[in-house]
């Protein structure tokens, strides 16, 4: 599938802010299924000077500073992206979540040791209560990692409601888990902070959903927004990308921006201004499907 894609996000100030400083994760990051034939990020006003290097996990990021008095901020990404479908993995053939546990105790290889920092927890996904107990329903002893993975994943879009209006983006996890509610980064970070409670790690990923439904089809959640999911690592298979609140593994229906610990690495614009008091943010996504 190939697609255009268009975020928009706009700040309107109350007060004229003096100066501002922000960080966007708008570029869209290539995988290997993913190709960018092209990402640009087009901020109003003109910014006094901007930077665009990767982050620590390797996201293309964009740095802003702004020292023109101004009363709104326009920030809008332009993408054009090929996603391919994931390749087939067979669930009941990664490996056993505990001889996983093990390999990453003694890390051997490269893609091994770069798994480890997602172990631990992040701001978003320390939590204090038995999560371990909720994860173990669905690992039970010597169960293979991607099975049990998929079957947290599904039983999370289950057992949690979809509700735009119990949290917030500073939610922290062991909330969404006492309300068994929130928005796609509350199920992401659910899910993440199950598999961290193993020791197993887990990351992650923003991006947008196509969600065009075939006839006769409901219509995914997620559509035209920003959106969010989990990844899991899964030897011999690596990474595998899952989405609880649509209870799918990720596909070419997905695009994905940029990975991290948790929703604070990869927010789509963040940052500080000076002046402005109180303001009205809008955003608006839209993702099409690029036809021949």
């Amino acid at each position: 599938m190939e697609y255009s894609v268009r975020h928009r996000t706009t700040y309107r100030y109350l007060q004229d802010v003096a100066q501002s400083w922000h960080i966007a994760h708008l570029l869209l990051r290539p995988t290997p299924s993913q190709s960018v034939q092209e990402s640009q990020v087009t901020p109003t006003p003109e910014p006094a000077s901007r930077v665009v290097r990767q982050d620590y996990f390797g996201n293309q990021c964009e740095w802003l500073f702004f020292d023109a008095v101004h009363n709104h901020l326009e920030v809008v990404a332009e993408s054009r992206v090929r996603v391919e479908a994931a390749p087939p993995r067979a669930a009941r053939d990664s490996l056993p979540w505990e001889e996983v546990r093990c390999l990453l105790e003694e890390p051997a290889d490269e893609d091994v040791r770069d798994a480890v920092q997602y172990i631990f927890d992040s701001p978003l996904t320390a939590f204090s209560g038995d999560i371990a107990a909720y994860a173990l329903v669905s690992f039970t002893p010597g169960r293979p990692l991607l099975e049990a993975a998929i079957d947290l994943m599904r039983r999370i879009h289950d057992e949690f409601r979809y509700d735009t209006t119990v949290t917030d983006a500073a939610t922290p996890v062991d909330k969404v888990y006492e309300i068994r509610a929130g928005v796609c980064q509350d199920l992401a970070h659910a899910g993440i902070a199950a598999l961290r409670s193993l020791g197993l790690p887990a990351r992650y990923v923003s991006g947008y959903l196509m969600t065009q439904p075939p006839p006769g089809k409901a219509r995914l959640l997620g559509a035209d927004a920003s959106h969010a999911w989990f990844s899991v690592f899964a030897p011999p298979f690596g990474w595998v990308d899952l989405d609880p609140t649509n209870r799918v593994l990720v596909s070419d229906s997905h695009v994905t921006a940029a990975w991290g610990r948790d929703y604070g690495d990869v927010a789509p614009v963040g940052g500080i201004i000076l002046g402005g008091h109180d303001h009205i943010v809008d955003v608006g996504v839209d993702v099409i499907p690029v036809t021949e």
